[in-house]
């Protein structure tokens, strides 16, 4: 309680930060111009805007996601707190280094931890140099909290991904996460344990086959508690960090945060019928009470589709699972049209969660059945099961689709598989693109939302290159064989199906061409097209007007196909 009172008075803004455990220092993420001596430097040279606008660059990224590189780094800096909690000069712990704490564009205070004592701090940093665009070698670099040391890299052995560093609440122990292949930015996330003393490491539970998301130390030290995704949820589990041990704490349904104090787990846990909601429970305990009941008064007469996951043989024979939904009215006997939906990532997953973009329930809502196929490439089933689409884009994941969506229509007899139409964004929009060159007459209609419509203009125009590196075995200009056999570019001939094609020009992973070249390769060849363009949106569509005009547009596009 109290009144707030202002800490920082500093002439930029404050990107991130995280106090330290004793209160008496603050760790701050702030943009600057390395070669600038003091803050104030960074923002005179803002505030001197001139009369060209040009920008001149000798080195990738260029942009990144939705922001044109203006020659800042995101840099740690630390500053101590008085007894009246008012920060003092803040000093740089990361300026030496040519890298962003947090990382662009997605990485928050998780980046960088206080140790128990707050005499130290450890960070995850890319150093960027010449190769960030086609490098995932982030490391762990441990710095004296008021600075005064360069950073000391803890990581430098492994060329691959290391993140999310925290200390044990002894201190004793600094754990991370850590992948093991390079340039994979979907490559497993397994724990590693270092003896801060000696340095040794070692790895914790490697034999789960899950990717560490999120998680945190137990006050005891004596576990971990994490959270992974898990055959279509994404579930709060804890590992003993002496000997490895995994125990599921949830059960179905999507933790989306948590929190462990004084032995009583808090978590948020959402599904495909609930937007998120509190529970606690005690540690080592089954039984959850739920905190909160958001919006119930508001959602009491509103009904949502029942859902239900279900399996079947795809690619090889392996098991592979997905999920329906009912439409909110469905009534015995009746048949209903179908949306079938089909995840971006494309190392990702349509699970059993509750969403703000690509909500099943909105289909739902207007009257269709939805399907959706966790393919070969989804995550939370094991990773050679995600590995399996790299460099296979157009193979076993169209397998995966096309016998997943035979298999529901045969177990549930409410599906109607004359009139389906197939939705996908990002890999899922690619799809699109590849179903359309690729599986005649299989929809009514199609909806691609940001899809890759040409590998070849892809890998040279979008801004993280080691993932296109990967996902197809090397630069274009060294295996272009690789780029060009799942490329939809090269099947347009065979495009009849009526598509509607969304795109976000501040889009910069999959680019506005790639949207144009899709619209344009339908109106030239006669194919029914309609093109949504979101000059303000990114990869996303976020602002709330702009989803309206999505949704409404989306809706409009499959009644148009399925209802009249």
């Amino acid at each position: 309680g109290g009144e707030a009172m202002q800490v920082t008075d500093l002439p930029l803004d404050v990107g991130s930060f995280r106090v330290a455990p004793h209160g008496d220092r603050i760790a701050l993420g702030l943009e600057v111009f390395r070669d600038c001596p003091d803050l104030a430097c960074t923002k005179k040279r803002l505030d001197e805007k001139g009369k060209a606008s040009g920008k001149v660059y000798d080195r990738l990224f260029v942009r990144h996601w939705d922001t044109w590189g203006d020659g800042r780094n995101t840099v740690l800096y630390s500053a101590p707190l008085d007894a009246e909690h008012h920060a003092g000069a803040p000093v740089s712990l990361s300026g030496s280094l040519d890298g962003d704490v947090p990382s662009k564009p997605f990485g928050d205070k998780d980046d960088y931890r206080f140790s128990p004592d707050g005499s130290k701090i450890a960070f995850s940093l890319r150093v960027a140099g010449k190769t960030e665009a086609w490098s995932t070698n982030f490391d762990i670099f441990e710095v004296p909290a008021a600075g005064g040391q360069a950073p000391r890299n803890l990581t430098a052995d492994n060329p691959a991904w290391d993140g999310k560093p925290a200390y044990s609440p002894d201190g004793h122990t600094l754990a991370y996460v850590a992948m093991d292949r390079p340039g994979f930015e979907a490559d497993r996330f397994h724990f590693v344990l270092m003896d801060v003393a000696t340095g040794k490491k070692r790895t914790l539970a490697d034999n789960w086959d899950r990717s560490v998301a999120e998680y945190q130390w137990a006050p005891d030290g004596k576990s971990l508690y994490v959270g992974a995704d898990d055959v279509g949820q994404h579930r709060l589990f804890s590992v003993d960090s002496a000997s490895g041990k995994v125990m599921p704490v949830t059960g179905p349904g999507m933790v989306t945060g948590f929190d462990v104090q004084h032995g009583t787990i808090v978590y948020a846990q959402a599904n495909l019928a609930s937007g998120a909601q509190l529970f606690k429970m005690s540690a080592g305990s089954p039984q959850a009470t739920q905190l909160t009941h958001l919006n119930e008064e508001l959602l009491k007469d509103v009904r949502f589709g029942e859902y239900e996951q279900f399996s079947f043989a795809g690619h090889d024979g392996d098991k592979v699972y997905g999920y329906v939904v009912k439409p909110w009215n469905a009534q015995p006997g009746v048949k209903y049209p179908i949306a079938f939906l089909v995840h971006g990532g494309p190392q990702g997953s349509f699970g059993n969660e509750w969403g703000y973009r690509w909500n099943p329930q909105t289909y739902a809502g207007a009257g269709y059945a939805v399907v959706m196929i966790d393919f070969h490439g989804s995550t939370g089933y094991g990773q050679k099961f995600t590995d399996a689409i790299s460099q296979d884009w157009g193979g076993a994941p169209l397998e995966d689709l096309q016998k997943g969506l035979a298999a529901a229509v045969e177990k549930y007899s409410w599906l109607d598989r004359g009139r389906a139409c197939a939705l996908g964004a990002s890999y899922g929009g690619y799809m699109m693109n590849w179903i359309e060159g690729n599986w005649a007459d299989g929809f009514k209609c199609i909806v691609d939302h940001d899809g890759v419509f040409d590998t070849r203009s892809m890998y040279y125009s979008t801004e993280e290159l080691w993932f296109n590196e990967w996902e197809n075995g090397g630069p274009y200009y060294k295996v272009p064989a690789k780029h060009e056999k799942f490329n939809p570019a090269n099947y347009v001939n065979n495009w009849k199906m009526p598509m509607l094609v969304i795109q976000g020009d501040l889009d910069f992973r999959i680019p506005t061409t790639q949207g144009l070249g899709t619209f344009t390769a339908l109106q030239r060849q006669g194919v029914e097209s309609k093109l949504l363009v979101f000059p303000d949106e990114n990869h996303w569509v976020l602002k709330p007007a702009n989803s309206v005009l999505w949704h409404h547009t989306v809706l409009d596009w499959l009644d148009q196909h399925l209802k009249k």
